[in-house]
């Protein structure tokens, strides 16, 4: 089991476009404190442990600027049938 486990099942439950939560709100769900780097926007997007966790299931992770909030947002995964 990764670290980042319990946060991917808790995305994948997810039923919106997007969700936000608080560093400390991820943390509480990993059971475990987050990296310094998390505080760092590349973090969120670097390849890594992290994002392969969310990536799979179509989450793209932004750090909001300033704070301790990251956004995860359904991106596409193909493109619509017309």
């Amino acid at each position: 089991m990764g670290k980042y486990d319990s946060l991917a099942r808790f995305l994948k439950r997810q039923k919106g476009a997007a969700v936000e939560l608080s560093f400390t709100e991820i943390e509480r769900r990993l059971g475990a404190l987050l990296p310094k780097a998390a505080n760092t926007a590349e973090w969120w997007r670097a390849e890594g442990a992290q994002t392969r966790s969310w990536e799979p299931l179509g989450f793209v992770a932004t750090l909001e600027p300033g704070s301790e909030q990251v956004r995860f947002d359904r991106a596409f995964l193909s493109a619509p049938k017309t």
